[in-house]
C-alpha cells in the first residue's frame, strides 16, 4: 500500500493499525514538501487467525442481518421503516430457534430418543450402550427415556451457552469502540451512516443476545418436556408430575413472551451514543430461561415405570409451524419493503425494492436445508440399513431433497448467463477495435479483453440471480412444506404408489440432497481455513465476506462481527486529530470496500472537518454494490449529499472491473466525480513503455496507472488554499 517494504506503526494495535514509510515517520514534527502517505491495514478484522473461517457456520445469521440493512429508501415513513425492522428481527429470532432445533434433533431424537432406545441401534455404537434398555434385564438408571433426554440436553445447551460466549466477546471487542461524539445534523437526504450512533449499537447487541440466548434455551426445554408431558397427562398418571409438567407448559411459553417482547420492543438508536445496557434484561432473562430447563430436566429425569421410547419426538409439528412462520414473516417483509419503494422508487435499486425479503427467504432456506442435511446424514451414520430408526422429521428430509432441483435451476440459469456473456464479448470486440485505432489488431489480445469485460458485468446480473434463487426456494418450500404435512412421508415414501419416472426423482433427489448438504458442510469449514491462508482463495469469497461483516448486527447477535463499528471510529479519530493538530490538508483514499470504509468515515466527520478533506476512491462498490442492494444509506440522495459535504471527490474505474463502478452523482450544481473509464490494459500492444505485453489488472493495481497519481495531486490542489502550507498531507489507503 506505501510501495515501500520499510514501515512503522504510526498508531494502532496488531488487529488494525495506521502505517507510514520509515523515512516519514517523524512529518508530523518536521513537516515537509511533499504530501505524506498513511495506510490503515485492517485486513485482521476480516480475517485474523484461521480459526475465524468457523464464522461461515454461522452463514445464515449473517445473511438475515443483511436483510435489515437492504430496505429501500423511504424519508418520512418511520413507522414502515420500524415494522420492517422489527419483521427482520423476529425472522432472525426463529433462526435462532431452527439451529437449536435442529440440534435437538440429531441429539434429542435421532441419538437418545431412537438409536439409544433401539438395543440393535446402541450395540453398533458402543459409546451409546451405556444408554440403552436391556430386553431381559432391569433397567439402568441412564436407559430411562427421560434421563437420556436430559443427558442428550446437554449437546444444545452447550451450542447456546457457545454462541452465547462468542457473541459476548466479540461484542467487547467490537461493539464496545466508542465513536467520536459530534451532535445530530438536520435532517437531510444524507445517510444515516452519518448518525451519531450509528456505530455504537452496543445497547441493542446485547439485549438481543439475551433474548436470543433465552429463546435458545426455552427451545431445549421445551424439547426435553413435551415428550415427558404427554406421557404423564396419560390417565392414571402422578398426580404431581402431571402438575409440575402443566406448570411447565404455561412457564416456557410465558418467558418465550417475554423474550419475543424484548426482541420487539425497541430497535436501534442511532441518533445518540447509547450507552445504556439494560442491565436487568441482560442478566435475569437468560438466567430465568436457564433455571427454567434446569427445572425440566429434574422433571424429564424422574422415574416413570413403563415409558419406552417408540417412534419419533414431535418433530414435525414444530419444524413445520417454525416453516411456515418463517414464510409468513417474508411474506410481510416483502410487503411493507415494496409499500416503502413505492414513496422513493429509484431504477437503480435491485429487485425494486424487495432484495432484503429475497435475502431473509434465503438465510431461511439456508438454515433450514443446513439442519435438514445434518439431520439425515447423521441418520444415515446411526442406521446404515434404514430399517431400525424411523429417521428425522419428514419435513427436514423434504428441504434437503430440494437441493437437487434448486441447483437444476441454477444451472438452467448460469447456461443463459453464460450465452449473453458470450453475445456481449463479440459485441465488445468492435468497441476494443475502435478504442486503439492505428494499432497492428491482434485477434487473440482483442478476444481476451472482450471477454474479461463482459465477465465484469455479470456481477450487475446479481439481482436476477437472487430473484431466480428466492423463487424457486418460496415455491419448492412451499411443495416441501405441504408434502411433508399432507402425506407425513418422506419424498420417496409419498411417491412410491405415483409413476416410475417420479418415483425415480423423488428418490434421487432424497439422496443426492442428504449427501450434498453434508459434503457442502464439510467443504465449509475446509474452504473457509483455506480462504484465510491463501489470498486467492479469500478474494474469492471477500465480496460476500467483507460486505456481510461491514454491517453492525442490528437483526441477529450470533451474526459474525462487524468490523466497521472497530474501523469506522479509528479512521474518524485518526483524521479529527490530524486536522485539528496540523490543519493540513487531506485525502481520504480508499480501494474497494476501502472506499466503503472512507465513505463512512467521512460522513462520521463533523460538518466543519467534513469539509476540509478530499476523497479519492477506486475500484468503487458504492453504487455498484452498495448503491443497488442497500439504497437507504447507499442511495443517490446519500452519495449526492457526501459530494456536496466534502471539499472534492474523484472516482476511478475500470470496465474490466467486476467489483468497482462508476459513482453516477448526477448534480449540476457540484463538479463530476466519476472519471472516464480507466484504460485497460495500459497498452494494447508491444510499445517502447510496455515492451512486453501489459496484464489486465481489472480489480487491482489502480494506484499502478498514472491517473491515479494525477488525480491525487488535482485533488490536493483543489482543497483550501487558505489553509496553512506546507503542512504533511496525509493519503489514507483503505485496503480492499
Amino acid at each position: 500500500m506505501l510501495g515501500d517494504p520499510r514501515t512503522v506503526r504510526v498508531t494502532g494495535d496488531d488487529t488494525a493499525a495506521v502505517f507510514r514509510r520509515a523515512q516519514d515517520a517523524g512529518a508530523r514534527e518536521t513537516p515537509g514538501d511533499e504530501p505524506v502517505r498513511e495506510a490503515y491495514v485492517w485486513c485482521n478484522l476480516t480475517s485474523g487467525d484461521s480459526s475465524r473461517a468457523l464464522w461461515l457456520l454461522l452463514l445464515p445469521f449473517m445473511v438475515v442481518n443483511l436483510a435489515h440493512w437492504m430496505r429501500p429508501a423511504a424519508a418520512g415513513r418511520p413507522r414502515a421503516v420500524r415494522l420492517y425492522g422489527l419483521l427482520v428481527r423476529l425472522a432472525a429470532l426463529t433462526l435462532t430457534v431452527l439451529l437449536v432445533a435442529a440440534a435437538c434433533e440429531v441429539a434429542l431424537d435421532l441419538v437418545a430418543w431412537q438409536c439409544a432406545g433401539v438395543h440393535s441401534c446402541a450395540h453398533r455404537h458402543s459409546w451409546l450402550t451405556f444408554l440403552a434398555p436391556r430386553p431381559s434385564a432391569p433397567d439402568t438408571w441412564w436407559s430411562l427415556p427421560g434421563r437420556r433426554l436430559a443427558l442428550a440436553a446437554l449437546v444444545p445447551t452447550a451450542l447456546t451457552i457457545l454462541l452465547w460466549y462468542l457473541s459476548r466477546r466479540t461484542w467487547s471487542a467490537y461493539e464496545s469502540h466508542r465513536p467520536m461524539s459530534h451532535d445530530p445534523e438536520p435532517d437531510t437526504d444524507g445517510s444515516a451512516l452519518a448518525l451519531p450512533g450509528f456505530w455504537y449499537g452496543r445497547r441493542l447487541v446485547a439485549r438481543l443476545r439475551a433474548a436470543h440466548t433465552a429463546v435458545a434455551l426455552l427451545t431445549v426445554a421445551a424439547a426435553v418436556a413435551v415428550p415427558a408431558a404427554r406421557f404423564d397427562h396419560r390417565p392414571g398418571g402422578p398426580a404431581a408430575l402431571d402438575v409440575l409438567s402443566r406448570l411447565l407448559t404455561v412457564a416456557l411459553p410465558a418467558c418465550a413472551a417475554v423474550a419475543v417482547g424484548v426482541v420487539c420492543r425497541r430497535g436501534r438508536s442511532e441518533n445518540r451514543l447509547d450507552q445504556r445496557l439494560d442491565r436487568h434484561v441482560v442478566r435475569l432473562l437468560p438466567l430465568a430461561a436457564l433455571a427454567l430447563l434446569l427445572l425440566t430436566l429434574l422433571y424429564a429425569g424422574w422415574a416413570r415405570p413403563g415409558w419406552r421410547s417408540t417412534g419419533r419426538l414431535p418433530g414435525d409439528p414444530a419444524f413445520g409451524a417454525l416453516m411456515l412462520a418463517q414464510g409468513l414473516l417474508v411474506v410481510a417483509l416483502a410487503v411493507v419493503a415494496r409499500h416503502l419503494y413505492r414513496r422513493s422508487s429509484d431504477p437503480r435499486t435491485g429487485m425494486r425494492g424487495l432484495c432484503g425479503p429475497a435475502v431473509a427467504l434465503l438465510a431461511c432456506a439456508l438454515g433450514g436445508v443446513m439442519s435438514g442435511g445434518v439431520a439425515q446424514r447423521v441418520a444415515d451414520w446411526l442406521d446404515g440399513t434404514r430399517a431400525l430408526l424411523p429417521g428425522p422429521p419428514v419435513l427436514l428430509t423434504w428441504q434437503a431433497s430440494t437441493i437437487p432441483p434448486v441447483l437444476a435451476v441454477l444451472l438452467l440459469l448460469a447456461v443463459r448467463l453464460g450465452f449473453g456473456t458470450a453475445r456481449l464479448a463479440r459485441a465488445e470486440r468492435d468497441r476494443v477495435r475502435h478504442e486503439h485505432p492505428g494499432e497492428p489488431e491482434d485477434p487473440g489480445r482483442t478476444r481476451t479483453i472482450a471477454h474479461v469485460r463482459a465477465m465484469a458485468t455479470l456481477t450487475d446480473r446479481a439481482p436476477l440471480v437472487v430473484a431466480v434463487l428466492a423463487a424457486t426456494t418460496l415455491v419448492l418450500g412451499g411443495v416441501a412444506l405441504a408434502g411433508a404435512l399432507a402425506t407425513g412421508k418422506t419424498p420417496d415414501g409419498a411417491a412410491r404408489s405415483a409413476y416410475d419416472a417420479l418415483q425415480a426423482v423423488a428418490e434421487t433427489s432424497q439422496a443426492l440432497g442428504s449427501w450434498l448438504v453434508g459434503l457442502g458442510f464439510v467443504l465449509f469449514v475446509t474452504w473457509g481455513r483455506r480462504a484465510y491462508k491463501d489470498a486467492s482463495a479469500r478474494r474469492t469469497i471477500g465480496i460476500l465476506w467483507d460486505v456481510g461483516t461491514f454491517w453492525p448486527r442490528a437483526a441477529h447477535p450470533f451474526a459474525p462481527p462487524c468490523y466497521a463499528e472497530r474501523a469506522v471510529p479509528d479512521l474518524t479519530w485518526r483524521m479529527a486529530t490530524w486536522t485539528h493538530r496540523t490543519r493540513g490538508r487531506l485525502v481520504l483514499s480508499g480501494h474497494s470496500q476501502g472506499s466503503v470504509l472512507a465513505a463512512a468515515a467521512a460522513w462520521q466527520l463533523p460538518p466543519s472537518l467534513r469539509g476540509r478533506i478530499a476523497l479519492l476512491t477506486y475500484g468503487s462498490p458504492l453504487e455498484r454494490l452498495y448503491g443497488r442492494w442497500f439504497p437507504a444509506h447507499f442511495g443517490p440522495p446519500a452519495l449526492a449529499a457526501l459530494h456536496r459535504d466534502v471539499a472534492c471527490w474523484r472516482n476511478l474505474y475500470r470496465r474490466t472491473d467486476p467489483i468497482g463502478g462508476p459513482v453516477r452523482i448526477l448534480d449540476d450544481t457540484v463538479s463530476e466525480v466519476d472519471h472516464a473509464p480507466l484504460q485497460d490494459p495500459l497498452a494494447y500492444g508491444r510499445t517502447l513503455a510496455h515492451p512486453l505485453p501489459a496484464p489486465i489488472l481489472g480489480h487491482s493495481d489502480y494506484q499502478a496507472d498514472p491517473a491515479f497519481t494525477r488525480e491525487r495531486a488535482r485533488l490536493l490542489n483543489r482543497l483550501s488554499p487558505a489553509l496553512p502550507g506546507p503542512r504533511p498531507t496525509p493519503d489514507r489507503a483503505g485496503e480492499g
